[in-house]
């Protein structure tokens, strides 16, 4: 059994799913799959004062949030067996210059950057009879946890290897590697997690009583769910591209890809219970 199957992020106040928490997940499996398989994370914090004081000037408390590449591993020459989340960006990025590097830290005598990353995947519209009962099927994902440029050559490179795999797998080995101008103008991030958490919805849709009764109601309105998935479409060589035919291996990942992605939409959406819920006061997410 992978380890990732049986660890799990300590629930605590600040991670706890406190509405619907039977879709709740905290082990480590389903929230490093979530955000693994997002193309694009978001990544909030909040950026130092201009003014270099909050408390005079409270309109500066404004955080950010970037859209970015990031993917969850272990570096196996870091001597930690916790996973960490490494994300991708130019070294001239606002959130590269304000965190710390790793080899800074003891001096700072800081743990890094507190930042929060979010994924999420949209499996499903789900169509009630009523818009107050519409949702989506989604898996989403929360990590906290702080940020650090990481300094070690080594475990930089492996980092790049690691998230550009993990967008297409092999490219890494499989293209030109990077020039040391190229290696110096990357950045590279990394999030140590202080706290996790995920919440999935992959159901049907569930409607309040008194409109499933309605006979003339349930015959008039459409309710189910339409699998919404992100696929890959057919591959447009470059202008200097000077390969024939698309690769055999990247045309079969698409191609499985594509499958997964759609067979997972549409098992969600067969998934869980289509019922009827009593009136309630607030939305079904």
């Amino acid at each position: 059994m992978d380890a990732d199957e049986t660890r799990s992020y300590p629930r605590e106040s600040r991670n706890v799913v406190n509405r619907l928490s039977k879709r709740a997940a905290y082990d480590y499996e389903t929230i490093h799959g979530i955000v693994n398989a997002a193309s694009v994370v978001h990544v909030s914090f909040l950026p130092p004062s201009p003014s270099g004081n909050y408390y005079e000037n409270p309109q500066e408390l404004l955080p950010m949030i970037l859209p970015m590449i990031g993917k969850i591993g272990v570096y196996p020459n870091g001597g930690d067996e916790a996973p960490v989340c490494y994300l991708h960006g130019h070294v001239s990025s606002r959130l590269m210059k304000i965190s710390p590097t790793t080899s800074a830290l003891d001096a700072a005598e800081s743990d890094g950057l507190s930042v929060c990353i979010a994924a999420t995947h949209i499996d499903g519209l789900v169509l009630a009879l009523n818009p107050f009962s519409h949702s989506y099927n989604y898996r989403s994902a929360i990590l906290q946890g702080a940020a650090t440029v990481v300094s070690d050559g080594d475990e930089k490179l492996w980092a790049m290897t690691l998230i550009t795999n993990g967008v297409l797998p092999h490219r890494w080995e499989n293209t030109n590697p990077p020039t040391p101008a190229e290696m110096q103008s990357t950045q590279i991030l990394k999030v140590r997690i202080v706290t996790a958490s995920a919440k999935i919805r992959a159901e049907g849709p569930h409607d309040q009583r008194s409109n499933v009764q309605n006979e003339e109601l349930v015959r008039r309105v459409w309710t189910g769910v339409v699998p919404v998935f992100e696929g890959f479409g057919e591959p447009v060589p470059s202008t200097y591209n000077g390969v024939p035919t698309l690769p055999e291996d990247i045309r079969e990942y698409l191609r499985q890809e594509n499958v997964k992605r759609k067979n997972d939409a549409i098992r969600a959406a067969k998934g869980g219970d289509h019922g009827v819920v009593e009136q309630t006061s607030t939305p079904s997410l």
